[in-house]
């Protein structure tokens, strides 16, 4: 049973600048919900009880957003608008945040959820992909793979080959239906992917990647990569990787951001953003 996740929201959201200068990319707008609260209820659907949010100094606006706020309750009670108390209602999970002080990569921030994991495996849902399936949640596929091969699982999908540069991008060996075991990892390959299946941000891990995480070497921007503990792990360890069942959502792209809105809230011009 995986009980914990980790949520990384600590990033500048550059690919989504100017508005994330004063607002963070995982609170903006989605029908009336942050696009963070898309990935609690997965999580929570999912079967998790414990969640860490890896936030820095400017994300406060997320702790404020999960915490209650007494003064709008009391508001609300005495305008006779108790109706509208179930929409700022909390989660049913336990939250927990740690900060990353300065921007050394999702690796780094991962990492940073090494005592709130302890030696479970856990699992890691990144805020830019936004994964929508009528079938079982995202996270719940891996995690219902996991529980057959007891090790790594990470979330991919076919993409095109313009846009693998973008993404971290698997060598799979085919082990049946969507599913491959990990030969390699390359993150965003410039020329050469060893195949057309992109990472989508969603992982389920053995807490030994802690070890290959502590291992990793920075990169040329001083960033520590989760890919290079992957492809490391996964030298050592069988991993797996699974073609999502669902449509997934790049929030940070302007054009995958209306089309989610659109197809949650439907293309008319008087709905909430």
């Amino acid at each position: 049973m995986i009980r914990k996740a980790i949520i990384p929201a600590a990033g500048y959201g550059t690919r989504t600048l100017p508005i994330t200068k004063v607002l963070p990319k995982e609170m903006l707008p989605i029908c009336g919900r942050p696009a963070i609260d898309f990935l609690v209820e997965e999580a929570i659907k999912s079967g998790i009880e414990q969640i860490l949010v890896v936030v820095s100094r400017s994300k406060n606006m997320i702790l404020d957003y999960y915490d209650r706020s007494v003064e709008l309750e009391t508001y609300l009670e005495e305008k006779d608008k108790k109706h509208l108390l179930k929409e700022i209602s909390l989660p049913d999970v336990h939250f927990q945040y740690v900060r990353q002080q300065y921007p050394r990569g999702l690796g780094d921030a991962v990492l940073l959820g090494k005592h709130f994991v302890g030696k479970e495996p856990f699992a890691v849902l990144l805020p830019d992909e936004i994964i929508l399936s009528e079938k079982n949640e995202p996270l719940k596929q891996l995690i219902d793979l996991f529980s057959v091969y007891k090790r790594n699982v990470i979330g991919v999908k076919k993409i095109s080959a313009s846009e693998l540069k973008n993404y971290g991008v698997i060598q799979p060996e085919t082990l049946k239906d969507n599913q491959y075991i990990i030969k390699d990892i390359v993150e965003k390959p410039q020329e050469s992917p060893p195949s057309d299946l992109a990472v989508i941000g969603r992982y389920i891990f053995d807490s030994e990647i802690f070890r290959y995480l502590e291992n990793v070497k920075p990169g040329a921007a001083g960033e520590i990569q989760l890919t290079d503990a992957i492809k490391a792990m996964a030298n050592d360890y069988p991993s797996y990787g699974l073609e999502i069942d669902g449509m997934c959502f790049d929030i940070a792209k302007s054009s995958e951001y209306v089309a989610l809105i659109n197809h949650i809230c439907g293309p008319r011009e008087d709905k909430d953003l």
